[in-house]
């Protein structure tokens, strides 16, 4: 990600490679969010999330795939704008 883009192209990015693997229907939450002073704060990487990213901004890239009965995994990366 890089400064002016909207934080659904995050979203869009991670969801278009899981798909393309097999396991978007396991797929089932955000894809990531800010950091910060909270654990979890905005910018959240969502679909519906038109919020610009900007320099300085810090947020989690960690998608995670849910398979039933059997585990998942969900790895996270944190990420700054720069």
């Amino acid at each position: 990600a890089k400064p002016g883009v909207p934080c659904a192209n995050v979203d869009k990015a991670a969801r278009e490679v899981i798909e393309k693997a097999g396991y978007g229907q396991y797929f089932t939450h955000r894809t990531g969010h800010g950091i910060g002073m909270e654990g979890h704060e905005e910018p959240y990487m969502r679909s519906d999330n038109m919020q610009i990213l900007e320099p300085g901004m810090a947020f989690t890239v960690e998608p995670g795939i849910y398979l039933p009965e059997r585990g998942g995994v969900r790895i996270e990366d944190n990420v700054v704008i720069s």
